[in-house]
C-alpha cells in the first residue's frame, strides 16, 4: 500500500518494537487484506461518528466500547497496541493537522470525539 508519509513515520518511530511488528505484518499483505483492514476501520469511523452525530457522550459504554475496537482493530493488523500507546495515537490524532482532517472526513469533530473516547476507554 502506497503511503505518502512513510519516511516521517520510519524517522518517527523506526526504532521502536511497534514499528518493527508493524512493518513485518504488512509486508506479507496483500490486495485483500488491506482491502479488509480499510473496510474494518471505515466502519469503525462510521459508527463512532454515527454515536457523534446522535449526541452520544464519548465517555459512554457505546462510544469507548468502539475505542476498544479501535484499539484491537490496530493490534490485530499492525503491532499490539497497548492501552498506553493508544493514548497517545488518540492525542496525536488532535495534534496533527493532516491526522484530524484524514478522521474528519467521516464527520467533522471525529478526531477529538475518538481521542474523548480513547482517554475514556483506557482510563478504567
Amino acid at each position: 500500500m502506497d503511503n505518502p508519509y512513510a519516511d516521517e513515520a520510519a524517522e518517527r518511530w523506526g526504532g521502536t518494537d511497534a514499528w518493527a511488528e508493524s512493518q513485518r505484518r504488512t509486508a506479507s499483505y496483500g490486495e485483500e487484506d488491506w482491502r479488509r483492514c480499510m473496510a474494518e476501520s471505515g466502519e469503525i469511523s462510521a459508527r463512532l461518528a454515527a454515536l457523534m452525530r446522535s449526541g452520544v457522550a464519548a465517555s459512554s459504554r457505546e462510544a469507548t466500547d468502539l475505542a476498544e475496537e479501535h484499539r484491537l482493530h490496530i493490534s490485530r493488523w499492525f503491532y499490539e497496541c497497548t492501552p498506553e500507546i493508544h493514548r497517545g495515537l488518540g492525542e496525536m490524532y488532535v495534534a496533527d493537522p493532516r491526522f484530524t482532517a484524514t478522521i474528519d472526513e467521516a464527520a467533522p469533530g471525529l478526531a477529538e470525539y475518538l481521542r474523548a473516547a480513547i482517554l475514556s476507554n483506557t482510563a478504567h
